[in-house]
């Protein structure tokens, strides 16, 4: 913002406060006009002061430097935001796990794998890379196709009776266990 001076058709001198946006001149507030040298320059200080005033005196340097500042303190806000995000998400389906049963099972990596693919779907390789950067997990991909061939061999039946147990219990239907 800055204060100019307009030179009129009758005569007389404007003096407003304008801003300069995308090459043209747009004024904010005419402070008032005058015919004589004394007068015109009353009102230019009294848009001076008017400028001051609005601008909070505010030094363009400074205010540069505050805008990086505010900057980096709301990036890291937002990134705190995003892992509380995460973190509720991981909170939440670890209690669902639970409660469909399949804590029965105790197997940390079955967890890790049915969790983080429920918050985030991706590839097995794009699961552990986000499971290190979110949760600090050091899964290897290996790893996990080993577990995959063990979760087929050795714990694909009790997954399956649990998930029919909770699915009976949902829509109210005897067990397995207690035939009718």
């Amino acid at each position: 913002m800055f204060v100019r001076k307009k030179k009129n058709r009758s005569g007389t001198t404007s003096i407003v406060v304008a801003v300069k946006v995308k090459g043209k001149f747009k004024e904010i507030k005419t402070v008032g006009i005058a015919r004589d040298e004394a007068e015109i320059e009353r009102l230019y200080k009294e848009g001076k002061l008017w400028v001051d005033n609005h601008a909070n005196g505010v030094d363009l340097f400074q205010q540069h430097t505050r805008e990086k500042e505010e900057a980096l303190v709301t990036n890291m806000l937002l990134s705190t935001i995003e892992n509380i995000l995460h973190n509720g998400t991981q909170l939440i389906l670890n209690r669902v796990y639970d409660s469909i049963g399949y804590d029965a099972i105790d197997d940390y990596i079955l967890r890790q794998l049915v969790i983080s693919r429920l918050s985030q779907l991706m590839s097995k390789s794009a699961t552990v890379e986000y499971l290190k950067s979110h949760f600090d997990e050091d899964l290897q991909l290996d790893k996990i196709y080993r577990y995959m061939d063990k979760l087929y061999n050795t714990q694909q039946e009790s997954i399956q009776k649990i998930s029919v147990e909770h699915t009976r219990k949902v829509l109210g239907m005897a067990s397995t266990a207690n035939p009718r």
